[in-house]
């Protein structure tokens, strides 16, 4: 059963989803953009079950969660620092992390700058972040495939685009780099409904706003158990940032989608569940 509340977590609130057991070990799960919570609908379940006690939040900017104002709200380390505050109001020292796209990214930075506390760190298709600019330098095509980040660092102008025709944008993008079926009609109108949320799109990009004009201290290696899943057909991200990311780990592995895409929590759904219990329970 699901039960949800609202933390209070250095200033602000953050709004979580909490399953399983809680005697379990805490495992938290990190959305990206432009999801929140609701992401790992698919995961929660499985996850309860298989005996971990399961918190989810709408990260800051997101969803039900405050939305400071300026773009030092939205720093990598602040971000970061929010994971290990949630752990903490949960009474946890140590837990296991799980990130998505944009948490997945959060994720490597607090299992990197705080190895004490994590126990196993899991990403899906995201970049540890001292790969990121390196590898969009040396590698053209990464670039064009992120166009997308210098778009967002116009003020304003990408919050009206997106937010234009019932968030039609932001709906075709999800639809258009995912499998067939894998975005529902349903789930769009509960996304939807969570960008309607005041300041939630401006939130949502003053984290990429703030990765360019605040850029983060590098995060270094990676010292926790760690596996990288990876769909293949990211349409935004090359799988050569799986494999530098996989360079700074020093206990790593990859598991490959080879026809999956970036959205493979939702294509992949009983396959990712099972595979992060498996190597979560280590």
């Amino acid at each position: 059963m699901l039960s949800e509340r609202f933390l209070e977590i250095d200033g602000i609130r953050l709004y979580v989803i909490e399953a399983g057991p809680a005697d379990g070990p805490l495992l938290i799960l990190l959305h990206g953009f432009p999801e929140f919570s609701y992401g790992w609908r698919h995961q929660i379940g499985p996850l309860a079950q298989a005996g971990f006690r399961v918190v989810v939040p709408d990260q800051r900017g997101y969803g039900r969660s405050d939305k400071p104002e300026g773009l030092d709200a939205y720093r990598l380390a602040r971000l970061g620092a929010d994971v290990l505050a949630l752990a903490s109001a949960c009474g946890a020292e140590r837990f296991r992390l799980v990130g998505h796209d944009w948490g997945g990214i959060v994720a490597w930075w607090v299992a990197a700058q705080h190895p004490e506390r994590v126990e196993r760190l899991a990403v899906i298709n995201a970049p540890h972040p001292d790969v990121l600019w390196r590898y969009i330098r040396s590698h053209p095509v990464q670039l064009l495939r992120s166009y997308y980040v210098a778009v967002f660092q116009i003020p304003a102008l990408p919050e009206r685009l997106l937010a234009a025709r019932g968030f039609l944008a932001l709906r075709q993008a999800l639809r258009r780099t995912s499998w067939p079926g894998a975005f529902t009609d349903e789930d769009l109108a509960i996304y939807r409904e969570a960008w309607k949320q005041p300041g939630a799109l401006t939130g949502m990009l003053n984290w990429y706003r703030a990765l360019i004009r605040r850029p983060p201290k590098p995060a270094g290696r990676v010292r926790p158990p760690t596996r990288i899943f990876w769909g293949k057909r990211d349409a935004a991200l090359g799988e050569g940032l799986a494999d530098e990311s996989l360079a700074l780990c020093d206990d790593g592995r990859i598991t490959w989608f080879e026809d999956a895409t970036h959205w493979v929590l939702h294509e992949e759904p009983k396959a990712i569940a099972a595979d992060l219990a498996a190597f979560l329970r280590g």
